[in-house]
């Protein structure tokens, strides 16, 4: 069974950074694309970024360009999300999502082809 375990959110202040992880467990963490996607309150879920299986290529929502990276550790099983330059627009639930589904890189956004999804953590940016 797999399980992506998200850890890593709180409380910050404008202009000030996170990093988000994502550890997956039950199957080869080599054959999923991950991605990362959040839900403010009210609001519906976004994507915000995602990296290929061997990690080459990333793709970014316009909102966290230049500010979020997305990477990928396979010797831990992990994912990540570095957010830097947090603005009080960024609080949202952040989901990692995993996906034996992406062929091309405008699959990265469709929640669709997401196998697999943690169960969240908050992420609260104060202005």
């Amino acid at each position: 069974q797999v399980q992506l375990v998200e850890s890593g959110g709180g409380l910050v202040q404008a202009g000030g950074s996170l990093r988000l992880s994502c550890a997956r467990s039950g199957v080869t963490f080599d054959t999923y694309a991950m991605g990362w996607f959040r839900q403010a309150p009210g609001k519906e879920r976004e994507f915000v970024a995602a990296i290929s299986r061997s990690g080459r290529d990333t793709s970014y929502a316009d909102s966290v360009k230049g500010r979020f990276t997305i990477s990928r550790d396979p010797a831990k099983s992990t994912a990540y999300l570095a957010m830097n330059s947090l603005k009080p627009e960024d609080t949202a639930v952040y989901y990692c999502a995993a996906s034996a589904r992406i062929f091309t890189t405008t699959h990265y956004p469709q929640e669709i082809r997401y196998d697999y999804w943690g169960q969240g953590t908050q992420v609260t940016v104060s202005s």
